[in-house]
């Protein structure tokens, strides 16, 4: 059989068919080859291209000090569609205005297995200044309580051979004691994934497994000088499809096999800790701030913990994008009675923030009739999404004394969800998927024996919340019937 794709009427996006890009096409606006590496990226992903990559394109054109190295921990194959582009990509921003913007931020790809060598030689290149990462939840190895696991396979490997890491952090880790030994100044890792407090979570992993590397010299260095800002990062960022390529074949002019889709909406809020020779973000629009936590709260709980509750109910209800569970009335209309009277309550004010507006903005953007979401994208690795977006929120209204019956909407169509897959042998994209097999194909529909099976998931829900009455009943509650509480 041929497999081969068929030759597509257009040219493919490079360097040498930039000329042909239709008018209205927005192109790079400065000279690529003078431009230096500056930032190495873990995990080159749809959103990260969509986002970060964005500020920097946008920087490059002042500072030429800002380009990219992108490198994959675990190849998916995505950004490397865009190596034969010249590493260039088109972002087609679909709201109701729609725009086609090409990137060239990246000027490097590396695998992290398979060329280590590169990818230490860019850590140690002093010019280097950044290192950021877009790994998802799971991608830092933690536990139920938001700290390293000294047990995760991937870090028991990369303790026992610390040179060769497999982890971010390990890599990270290791490529700190590379330039700690050649008396090099510390890069900054940047972490932009949607965890609370992102960077202070990646310190204390790191300052863990460099202690449990036993290099005590080590840990004090990181501790005495490398900074670990936190960040928020916000805009909706479906997967491509190739009826995306098509489209932006046709309206571009050049064919790309590497694009993202994303809305207009673009949000960066960065801890101001980066010191003097630092990329200047602030001029691009990212927002420099001393305290980040207010703006993850909210856009964790917000958005992301909404974006859960659509996903999972949405998808037992028949549901398949966010548009569509979005113009479910019932679904909906909980949904935002969750983000207004009960998740509004656990969060912390931030400057020029006004939550109640911000939450009007956020309905329209999940029904952006120009981009479809799918929910089974946002229903990948609840067993790490889900202690931040919406299990936190839980913990904390029990705290206030404030009801929770909301909150378990998502909790319980998640649990229906794992079980359906489970019993359908459709594998979960989730990295507990095998223990979450196991607990869904062992569960017969009876609420008292089914729960507690859910709740001894550690990974997800501590001792003491999964000891509580009060919370208890209300999983009970709603793994009986979640659809009752939309009423």
């Amino acid at each position: 059989m041929n497999t081969q794709a068929k030759p597509a009427s257009a040219p493919r996006l490079s360097s040498k068919t930039l000329s042909a890009a239709k008018p209205g096409v927005v192109l790079p606006k400065y000279d690529r080859s003078k431009t230096t590496i500056g930032i190495v990226h873990f995990g080159p992903g749809a959103f990260h291209r969509g986002h970060q990559a964005c500020y920097f394109d946008s920087l490059l054109e002042k500072d030429s000090r800002w380009a990219i190295s992108g490198v994959e921990l675990l190849p998916t194959g995505l950004a490397e569609q865009a190596v034969p582009q010249d590493n260039l990509y088109i972002v087609a921003e679909l709201d109701a205005q729609i725009r086609y913007r090409i990137v060239g931020s990246h000027t490097e790809y590396l695998k992290a297995h398979g060329e280590s060598d590169k990818v230490f030689a860019r850590l140690n290149d002093p010019k280097v200044k950044l290192v950021t990462m877009t790994v998802t939840e799971k991608g830092y190895c933690l536990d139920g309580v938001g700290e390293l696991d000294l047990n995760h396979p991937a870090i028991k490997a990369d303790l026992a051979n610390p040179t060769a890491p497999k982890s971010l952090v390990g890599w990270v880790t290791e490529g700190l004691a590379c330039r700690r030994a050649a008396g090099m100044v510390p890069f900054i890792p940047v972490s932009c994934d949607n965890m609370v407090m992102n960077g202070h979570k990646l310190h204390a992993a790191v300052l863990k497994y460099a202690k449990a590397r036993g290099d005590e010299g080590l840990t004090a260095w990181i501790a005495d000088n490398v900074t670990f800002p936190s960040t928020m990062v916000d805009s909706i960022t479906p997967a491509a499809t190739d009826e995306l390529k098509d489209r932006i074949e046709v309206e571009t002019g050049l064919r790309d096999e590497a694009p993202v889709q994303r809305e207009a909406f673009l949000q960066w809020v960065v801890e101001d800790m980066l010191g003097e020779d630092a990329p200047d973000l602030a001029s691009v629009g990212v927002l420099m701030v001393k305290d980040v936590a207010a703006y993850e709260f909210a856009k964790l709980r917000l958005l992301n913990g909404a974006h859960s509750t659509l996903a999972y109910a949405g998808l037992m209800r028949g549901r398949d994008s966010v548009g569509e569970a979005m113009a479910d009335a019932k679904l909906s209309h909980a949904v935002e009675s969750m983000m207004r009277e009960d998740i509004v309550p656990t969060l912390h004010p931030a400057p020029g923030l006004d939550f109640n507006a911000y939450i009007s903005d956020l309905l329209n953007r999940f029904r952006n009739p120009a981009l479809t979401h799918k929910l089974i994208q946002i229903a990948s690795d609840g067993s790490q999404k889900l202690p931040y977006r919406i299990v936190g929120s839980m913990a904390d209204a029990l705290k206030g004394g404030r009801s929770i019956r909301r909150f378990t909407i998502s909790l319980g169509a998640w649990m229906r969800f794992v079980i359906r897959q489970a019993k359908a042998d459709i594998v979960l994209q989730d990295p507990l998927h095998e223990k979450l097999a196991a607990v869904g194909k062992s569960c017969t529909g009876d609420a008292a024996l089914d729960v507690p099976k859910f709740l001894a998931l550690r990974e997800m829900f501590s001792e003491e919340l999964a000891g509580n009455e009060q919370f208890k009943s209300a999983i009970t509650a709603a793994y009986e019937d979640f659809e009752a509480l939309l009423d």
